[in-house]
């Protein structure tokens, strides 16, 4: 299986003197994960970290929903043998792509997007529905949709990993079949309660490559406030259009791995060819 290309960080924020969120990033099992925790110092990234590292240990095959499942588990026990502190929990995002197909699954507020990149600009749809207060109000018909992002309660979530009162939670999840030129974001609420659906469409149609779009949304969220920790993972459709340079790269890094007969002409070459890629990736055609 083919690892797909992304890019991945973190910022603790500008009014935050500690990160609770997580991430893991693992392109070859074809899993990623962004994990938001609750509950305060030395309880909320106890919390997180424990939900990265169930995802971690748990095997490939495992379905996302019960990986989530083991991961919640997991941090009510650690709770209660007295592991971080009682009452922490975490929100979780996650994606298992495999081949052409991909899966997300989520508990509480942390999101997932699709941006399809087209000749209008791109589209970004999320993939993801909050298991908000807010969200519950909306599906009921209180308020409008138009509503959701302004409205005062809309980081009130109705439930998350590590819930003491509940023995499972609800795993939401989506499937897709990746198209060309997609991305999909996974991030924490420290980027959308910053930045809204607009301006991430807007940065992301600006960014060439995964690193830049990770890097535009995280300094968008910390330039409108930064008031929570962001997390935010970008994943590369694996049928997404090569750069002539990416392609050059990965010529030369398979030929000299070569080896036999071969190696000699291919380390001789290999200089002028490195050049010649370092030049295409500056200019990133």
């Amino acid at each position: 299986m083919q690892s797909l290309i992304f890019s991945a960080s973190t910022n603790k924020g500008l009014h935050r003197d500690n990160n609770e969120d997580s991430f893991l990033s693992l392109p070859e099992r074809g899993l990623w994960v962004v994990a938001d925790g609750m509950g305060g110092h030395e309880a909320g990234e106890v919390a997180s970290a424990i939900v990265r590292e169930t995802l971690e240990q748990t095997d490939s095959e495992t379905r996302l929903a019960a990986s989530l499942q083991r991961s919640h588990k997991a941090v009510v026990e650690a709770a209660n043998a007295g592991i971080g502190a009682k009452g922490m929990g975490s929100t979780v995002v996650a994606l298992k792509s495999r081949h052409h197909d991909y899966q997300v699954a989520w508990v509480g507020d942390s999101r997932a997007y699709l941006w399809s990149q087209n000749d209008n600009g791109g589209q970004l749809e999320q993939l993801s529905t909050d298991h908000s207060y807010v969200q519950m109000l909306a599906a009921s018909g209180a308020i409008e949709a138009s509503e959701l992002e302004n409205h005062p309660d809309k980081n009130i979530i109705t439930q998350c990993i590590g819930w003491q009162e509940l023995d499972e939670v609800t795993v939401d999840t989506v499937e897709g079949v990746w198209q060309k030129n997609q991305w999909i974001v996974l991030c924490s609420d420290g980027l959308n309660d910053e930045v809204d659906d607009a301006e991430i469409a807007r940065l992301l149609n600006c960014a060439k490559k995964t690193k830049d779009a990770v890097e535009l949304l995280i300094n968008a969220a910390l330039e409108n406030g930064g008031h929570d920790n962001i997390t935010i993972q970008v994943i590369e459709s694996p049928l997404y259009k090569r750069r002539v340079s990416l392609k050059l790269t990965q010529w030369i890094a398979k030929k000299i791995a070569y080896g036999g007969i071969n190696t000699v002409f291919y380390s001789a070459v290999a200089i002028g060819l490195s050049l010649t890629a370092y030049w295409l990736l500056a200019s990133d055609f």
